[in-house]
């Protein structure tokens, strides 16, 4: 919990000052998330998968990921609230460390970025695959939706041994079994390796590619491309943005893990839990901006968008025209 009761104890003033400085400027992010974030990420990733879910006949392979980039940024929605309501950004004690509910919302957070990270990496690897082999469809639609349910088990499955660390954390060191786990910095390496390091490897390697690919300009590119251009600048600035927002989150993670934060420099732990606040903040607002990313870029948006109120508009009867426009569609 974030308090500035250990400076009452010493007469240095200006460290009072700071530690309520910080404190105010994270509870001033934690508003601007509730307020601004919050309701802009719901409309828009659940606006994003309704209409992908509507126009599943003409759903394309980046279409599939950045589905279940939503789905994980509605999971993040419902967490952000209860976590910035919580002790590190107010003086609420909503959560504490430890709780029942803290290592769930941090099992679920932990999904979600595993989701979301690999969901982009991937996403970069069949945009590569699709620029080099056009013709072979290996980055079909199909296959990107089987690629997509082993990203969220394998998500499930490596949150579920840092479950094991957070657990045995906190439990009685009387049972064994947990008494040789009891590591909270065990579970941080694991996120940080497997949620950050492979990702970073994985999309440097196929940024490279794709770049080699579009100087060489080879001839199946020309005329058989399956994407439309705009996926080319929604990739890097999805690329960009992802990585930009979510790497102060794992650098913090890192020195958590690698590092002793428990100094007697009240100083330095307050800063550090500044920087780490923001750096959540800053992994929690990826919820929001890739679906406005999405929305802006990609040009096939708005069409699908029109289709989905027209039919809301007119019913389960449907339009007199919607029958021609599904049947130029299918052909």
């Amino acid at each position: 919990m974030w308090s500035c009761e250990d400076f009452n104890y010493t007469d240095n003033t200006e460290d009072q000052q700071l530690c309520h400085d910080f404190h105010l400027v994270l509870f001033v992010f934690s508003l601007f998330y509730l307020i601004i974030c919050f309701p802009t990420g719901l409309c828009y990733n659940v606006q994003l998968v309704l209409v992908n879910l509507y126009n599943k006949a003409t759903m394309t392979m980046p279409d599939v990921y950045f589905v279940n980039m939503a789905i994980a940024g509605l999971i993040i929605n419902a967490v952000a609230p209860v976590y910035f309501l919580g002790p590190a950004y107010t003086k609420w004690s909503l959560l504490n460390f430890g709780n029942e509910v803290y290592i769930t919302l941090l099992i679920l957070f932990n999904v979600s970025s595993l989701v979301i990270m690999y969901s982009t990496t991937l996403l970069s690897l069949d945009y590569y695959i699709e620029c080099a082999l056009p013709r072979t469809y290996m980055s079909s639609v199909y296959n990107t939706k089987h690629v997509c349910g082993f990203v969220w088990g394998g998500a499930v499955l490596t949150s579920f041994s840092s479950l094991l660390f957070y657990i045995c954390n906190h439990v009685s060191t009387k049972i064994i079994e947990c008494s040789k786990m009891q590591n909270r910095e065990a579970a941080d390496a694991i996120m940080v390796l497997i949620g950050y390091v492979v990702p970073v490897l994985a999309v440097t390697y196929a940024l490279v590619l794709i770049l080699q690919i579009r100087k060489e300009a080879m001839p199946l590119d020309q005329d058989t491309g399956r994407l439309d251009p705009s996926v080319h600048r929604l990739l890097i600035a999805t690329v960009c943005t992802q990585f930009l927002l979510w790497t102060p989150y794992y650098v913090t993670l890192m020195v958590k893990t690698f590092t002793n934060v428990k100094s007697n420099d009240l100083i330095y732990i307050r800063t550090f839990n500044f920087i780490e606040g923001l750096a959540n903040f800053l992994a929690f607002s990826s919820s929001c901006v890739i679906p406005l990313l999405h929305r802006n870029i990609n040009k096939n948006f708005h069409s699908k968008l029109q289709r989905l109120l027209k039919k809301l508009h007119c019913g389960n009867q449907g339009c007199s025209h919607e029958s021609t426009v599904v049947r130029q569609v299918m052909t």
